[in-house]
C-alpha cells in the first residue's frame, strides 16, 4: 500500500520495504567462488517472502506468488492468466511491468496479462506494492504496481568457464496437472548465455466434493535465452523470447483462448558513474492471438464456434538516472514510452447468417501511445525520518481506424450496422495529458515503531476497448468484457481518465533487538474522479446485461494488517515461526450507489512454519467471509465464507530439492469470491452460478541443480 523507502541491501537476492511484499530468487552461483566445496553442493534457488525463503512453487500461474501479499487478491481466469487486484483496484488499474515491459492485454476478454508471459520458475524478483507508489514506479494506474523481473545474467569470478544450472519436475494431482522447467548458463568473467525454457500442463480441475469444473485446462510453453556482458560498473542483457499458449480454457467466459504466440526481444543496461546511476531498458513484443470455444464448450470447426483474432505489436523505452545530491538528499529522474498498436478482427463463419458473410473488425488499427516523464526527490533528514516528493506527467494518445459489421444489410446484423456508421462518422483520436503526485514520509518514532504516510494523486486513462467497443448487437457486446460475469459491454468515445486520490498510514511495531516479532496495520482511503463504471442500456436474452462503460465518482478505502512471530529457535527443534495477515476493503460507486465490482471480502490466512537442518515444513489456515457487498448493476453473485487447510514442506539434500504439498486438505467444496460466473458449465448444463474453486490437489516437485 505504502512503499516509500524500498532499498537493495548487501545480501545478495533479498529487497527490504516497509510495506510491500516482496519475492526475491537467489540464483545458484550468482558468481563462481571456484573452491570445491561450492562445486560438490550448489545452492538451491530461493523465493523469498517477506524474509521466508521457499525452494519452489508447483503453481503455473505467476500471480500465485502475491497470494499472501496485504491487500492482494486475483480475478479467477485460466490456469495460468489470473488478474491482479490491490487494494481492489483490478487489471488496468494495476501498472503490471514483467523485465521492464508494460504490457496491454492484446484481447477484449483479457486473456493474455501482463504476466502470463513468464513462468514462475524464471522469476528472479517479485513486488506488488498497493496504493501508494513512486512517480518511478509507473504512471496510468490508480491501484499500485507489480513488477516482476527474469534472473540476471550469471558470471564466473575468474577467465574459467562456468556451466551452471537446474531442471525441475512437477506433478498436481486435482487435474492431473504437469511442468518441467530449467536453465543452463555458460559463462566466463565478463560474458554470459543462458537459456530457460518451461512447459506446464492440466486438464479441467474438481471441486471440492468431486465435480469437474469445465473450461480449465490449458497448455503452455516459454522458452528464452539471455546475452549478458559485464565490464567493470556496467551491465548489459539482452534477452529474446518465445512462448506459446496453444489452447487455455476460460469458464467464466463464454470463449476459449485457442492459440497464443508471443515473441519478445528485451534489452537492459545498468551502469555507475560519478554522478550516480543509469538504468535504461528497450523492449519489443508480438502477439497472435486466437480465440473460439475448446470442446467443453462445444467445440469449433468451420462453420461453428465464433472465431476471433486479434494481432498486436508493443515498443518501448525507459530511462532511469538516480544522482546523490550529497550524503542526505538523492534526486531521480525518468523518461519513458510505450506503444502498443492492436488489430482485433473476427473472421467469417461458413454459411452463418448471423456471423456472416463479412469480416467483423472490432478495432482496426487501433494504437495507445504513452510517454511518461517523472522527477523525485529522496531526501533523509535525520536518521529516524525521510521524505520522497515525486511529480510525473504522461502523455496518453489514442486512435482507432473505421470498423465494419458482418454485413451492412443483414436484419441480424442491424443493430451492429447502425453502431459501425455512427462510430465511423465520429471523431476517434483522444489526447489525455495526466498529472501524478506522491508525497511520503517515514519516521522511526522508536527503536520498535515506525511511522510511515502519504499521498498520491494517480490518473488512469482508458483502454482501447473501454473507449473503442463499438458493437451494440446483443452477440458482439457479450464477446467484450474481462469480468467473468456473462454481461455485454460497449464502449464509450466521451470517457475521460481516472484520477484517484489516495491517503494512507503504516504503523509498524517489531522487536528492537532483531526480527523477532512485526505487527503491522496499513488503513487507506482512495477517492477517485470520473472512475470508469458502466450503466445499463438493455438487457441480454439470457437474462444478462447490456452495459456500456461510463465516468462515476468512486471510493475505497480499507485496512491490511500482518504479524510475524519467532516462537522457537533452539538445534534441537529447529525454528518455529507464526505468520498471519488480514485484508478488508470496501468500495461504493457515488452515483449507482452499488458496490464496485470484484471487492474481495474480508479474507486472512494464518501460517505457522518450522525449518530444521534441511527440512522445512509449515501449516497454513485461510479464511475467507461470505461476501455480501456486490455490484448489483452486473449482477455480481454472494458467496458464503470458507476455510481452506494446507500443508507443505520442503527437503533440500546436495543437487536436489523435494518439495510437497496439499491444498484444500479437507476437500471443502467453496465458491471464489472474485470468479465470476461459471460460463463453461452454464452452456454445458444450463444452470448459472458462481465459479468453484479447487478441490483437494497433491502437490510434488523435484529439482535437480548443477
Amino acid at each position: 500500500m505504502f512503499f516509500p523507502n524500498a532499498r537493495r541491501v548487501s545480501r545478495p537476492g533479498l529487497l527490504l520495504c516497509g510495506c510491500a511484499l516482496v519475492f526475491s530468487l537467489n540464483p545458484a552461483f550468482a558468481d563462481d567462488t571456484d573452491n570445491a566445496q561450492t562445486r560438490k553442493s550448489p545452492s538451491t534457488e530461493f523465493i523469498t517472502v517477506n524474509g521466508v525463503r521457499h525452494t519452489a512453487t508447483t503453481d503455473p500461474d505467476v500471480t500465485s506468488l502475491f497470494k499472501r501479499s496485504l491487500g492482494f487478491s486475483a480475478y479467477s481466469a485460466g490456469g495460468v492468466s489470473a488478474l491482479p487486484v490491490l487494494n481492489g483496484m483490478a487489471d488496468d488499474r494495476v501498472a503490471t511491468f514483467v523485465d521492464g515491459m508494460r504490457m496491454q492485454a492484446a484481447c477484449p476478454n483479457h486473456m493474455n496479462p501482463a504476466m502470463s508471459y513468464i513462468d514462475p520458475d524464471m522469476v528472479s524478483s517479485a513486488v506488488a506494492i498497493a496504493g501508494i507508489t513512486s512517480v518511478s514506479q509507473g504512471g496510468d494506474s490508480t491501484g499500485g504496481t507489480i513488477e516482476v523481473n527474469r534472473k540476471d545474467p550469471i558470471f564466473s569470478k575468474s577467465s574459467k568457464i562456468l556451466v551452471t544450472g537446474h531442471a525441475k519436475g512437477e506433478y498436481r494431482s486435482n487435474g492431473g496437472g504437469s511442468g518441467a522447467s530449467g536453465s543452463v548458463t555458460v559463462a566466463n568473467d565478463w560474458l554470459s548465455l543462458r537459456y530457460t525454457g518451461s512447459y506446464s500442463h492440466a486438464s479441467d480441475y474438481h471441486a471440492g466434493g468431486g465435480q469437474r469444473v469445465l473450461s480449465t485446462n490449458y497448455l503452455s510453453f516459454n522458452h528464452a535465452v539471455t546475452l549478458g556482458v559485464r565490464k567493470e560498473n556496467h551491465l548489459l542483457a539482452l534477452t529474446v523470447g518465445q512462448q506459446d499458449i496453444p489452447y487455455e480454457g476460460f469458464p467464466n467466459q463464454y470463449m476459449d483462448m485457442t492459440n497464443n504466440r508471443s515473441t519478445f526481444v528485451n534489452g537492459k543496461y545498468t551502469g555507475d558513474f560519478n554522478w550516480g546511476t543509469l538504468e535504461a531498458r528497450g523492449f519489443w513484443q508480438r502477439v497472435d492471438h486466437a480465440m473460439n470455444m475448446l470442446s467443453d464448450k462445444g467445440g469449433h470447426t468451420a462453420s461453428t464456434g465464433m472465431p476471433m483474432n486479434t494481432d498486436t505489436r508493443t515498443a518501448g523505452y525507459s530511462i532511469k538516472a538516480t544522482i546523490p545530491l550529497g550524503p542526505r538528499h538523492t534526486l531521480g529522474i525518468g523518461s519513458s514510452f510505450d506503444h502498443n498498436g492492436l488489430n482485433d478482427w473476427w473472421p467469417p463463419l461458413l454459411n452463418s447468417m448471423m456471423m456472416g458473410p463479412d469480416t467483423f473488425h472490432n478495432v482496426n488499427n487501433g494504437h495507445r501511445d504513452r510517454l511518461g516523464h517523472y522527477i523525485e526527490w529522496k531526501a533523509q533528514w535525520t536518521s529516524r525520518f525521510s521524505t520522497e516528493l515525486g511529480l510525473r506527467n504522461d502523455l496518453v494518445m489514442m486512435n482507432t481506424g473505421k470498423v465494419a459489421p458482418y454485413s451492412w444489410t443483414s436484419m441480424m446484423s442491424m443493430a451492429d450496422a447502425a453502431a459501425a456508421k455512427a462510430f465511423n462518422a465520429a471523431s476517434r483520436g483522444r489526447t489525455d495529458t495526466n498529472f501524478d503526485v506522491t508525497a511520503t514520509g517515514r519516521w522511526q518514532a522508536l527503536d520498535s515503531l515506525t511511522i510511515e504516510g502519504g499521498y498520491a494523486r494517480k490518473t488512469r486513462s482508458p483502454n482501447l476497448y473501454e473507449r473503442y467497443a463499438w458493437g451494440r448487437g446483443a452477440m458482439a457486446s457479450t464477446m467484450i468484457g474481462w469480468f467473468g460475469d456473462g454481461n455485454g459491454y460497449v464502449g464509450n468515445l466521451n470517457l475521460t481518465p481516472e484520477i484517484a486520490n489516495t491517503v494512507s498510514t503504516t504503523v509498524t511495531l517489531h522487536d528492537p533487538h532483531g526480527h523477532g516479532w512485526e505487527i503491522k496495520v496499513q488503513p487507506y482511503y482512495t477517492y477517485t474522479h470520473h472512475y470508469i463504471n458502466v450503466v445499463n442500456i438493455g438487457t441480454l436474452s439470457s437474462g444478462r446485461s447490456m452495459l456500456q462503460f461510463a465516468n462515476h465518482n468512486a471510493q475505497s478505502y480499507g485496512i491490511n494488517s500482518s504479524m510475524f512471530a519467532r516462537l522457537w529457535n533452539s538445534t534441537v527443534y529447529g525454528q518455529g515461526e507464526v505468520q498471519a495477515n488480514l485484508n478488508w476493503v470496501r468500495g461504493q460507486d457515488l452515483v449507482s450507489h452499488a458496490g464496485l465490482y470484484h471487492q474481495m471480502p474480508t479474507n486472512g490466512v494464518i501460517t505457522l512454519r518450522e525449518t530444521f537442518q534441511n527440512w522445512s515444513g509449515h501449516v497454513d489456515v485461510t479464511l475467507v467471509k461470505s461476501k455480501e457487498s456486490v455490484d448489483r448493476l452486473r449482477q455480481e453473485p454472494r458467496t458464503p465464507g470458507y476455510a481452506l487447510l494446507g500443508l507443505g514442506g520442503s527437503y533440500h539434500w546436495r543437487y536436489f530439492t523435494l518439495d510437497g504439498s496439499i491444498d484444500n486438505v479437507l476437500d471443502q467444496k467453496y465458491y471464489l469470491p472474485l470468479g465470476g460466473m461459471s460460463l463453461g458449465d452454464y452452456q454445458a448444463t444450463g444452470y448459472l452460478g458462481p465459479l468453484l474453486g479447487l478441490g483437494r490437489s497433491f502437490n510434488l516437485s523435484l529439482t535437480a541443480s548443477f
